[in-house]
């Protein structure tokens, strides 16, 4: 009997068609554990579970393998201390060289995306467009902000062995990552969701110490922009970062993040951040109660949310004083 190519099992016996396919990637999957890349590992598990019917047995047992593969990952998201005392501008320059060096710590995994010409065409035809609006300099900043946030979801992605498109740019929507895998918990979920924003933090806070390094206020404006387009990622809706955040996310979890927003809109005073907190609060009670899967993804939320508005702040006070 001839089956339909789409099929992925017999509807009469049940067998599996892509059987000694999935045998072979088993053997990859489990002789990368076995030598430690959990990222090949999971590579392989994930384009395993690619070939079986959704539902299926196999399908959940190797679904249970990706999400047991993907919590022993060793934590690998950019992050730096804040520094305490030492007048402005010596603490600004530490934050950029700090940014810099985390930036170079990825610096060939972030140039990777401008390898692919279809990234390079789109980042060109928004440049233009934020040019005729903003002037070059101002555009070309934001555009490669933008990279730098997008490179954050690849980055993510390739590592908890997802295959994933480089950035596409939208010229004034941004730019996307095209995921050409499922996603088979929220802990994963969340983790390549804030990927994003905290890239876009590493980028706000080296064009701030940029400024204090040089006394261009461009740097700041960039800096502030960035910031203020990462938080509205944030937003916990539909496909954005922040929605993909909540996944991840208990009721209480989600209050508190409500919390940690409107305690920043008090001292920020950005109307952004009232759709945020208000979102916060109505997905926290629409939602199904689920367990959380984890703090983590809680915490860096609102981490973000604190150091994003800081950044924000920063940067338009430092124009203020520097017309």
């Amino acid at each position: 009997m001839q089956l339909a190519p789409t099929l992925k099992a017999c509807p009469g016996c049940a067998r599996l068609v892509h059987a000694e396919a999935l045998a072979a990637l088993a053997n990859t999957a489990r002789e990368a554990a076995d030598r430690g890349d959990l990222t090949a590992a999971l590579a392989a598990w994930r384009e395993a579970l690619d070939l079986l019917p959704i539902g299926s047995k196999q399908h959940h047992v190797i679904a249970a393998k990706i999400t047991e593969l993907g919590k022993a990952l060793p934590s690998n998201t950019l992050s730096a201390e804040p520094a305490s005392g030492g007048n402005r501008r010596a603490w600004g320059v530490a934050s950029g060289v700090g940014a810099l060096g985390l930036l170079a710590w990825k610096f060939k995994a972030i140039l990777l995306g401008l390898t692919k010409g279809s990234t390079l065409l789109s980042m060109f035809l928004a440049l233009g467009v934020y040019w005729t609006a903003w002037g070059w300099k101002f555009a070309l900043g934001i555009v490669l902000s933008i990279y730098v946030h997008e490179m954050g979801h690849v980055i993510a992605l390739r590592r908890y062995g997802f295959k994933a498109s480089a950035p596409m740019f939208l010229p004034g929507l941004g730019a996307i990552v095209r995921l050409q895998q499922r996603v088979v918990n929220p802990r994963e979920d969340a983790e390549i969701g804030l990927a994003g924003p905290i890239y876009g933090l590493v980028a706000a806070a080296v064009s701030l110490g940029l400024w204090v390094a040089t006394d261009l206020p461009i740097f700041a404006a960039i800096g502030s922009v960035g910031a203020w387009i990462n938080l509205f990622n944030l937003l916990p809706v539909a496909s954005l970062d922040g929605g993909r955040a909540f996944h991840a996310m208990s009721r209480e979890q989600k209050l508190l993040s409500g919390l940690v927003v409107a305690a920043a809109w008090l001292v920020a005073r950005d109307g952004m951040l009232i759709l945020l907190g208000l979102l916060c609060v109505a997905r926290a009670f629409s939602d199904p109660p689920r367990p959380a899967a984890g703090a983590k993804a809680a915490w860096t939320y609102c981490l973000l949310i604190v150091s994003l508005t800081a950044a924000m702040l920063a940067g338009q006070q430092i124009n203020v004083g520097n017309p």
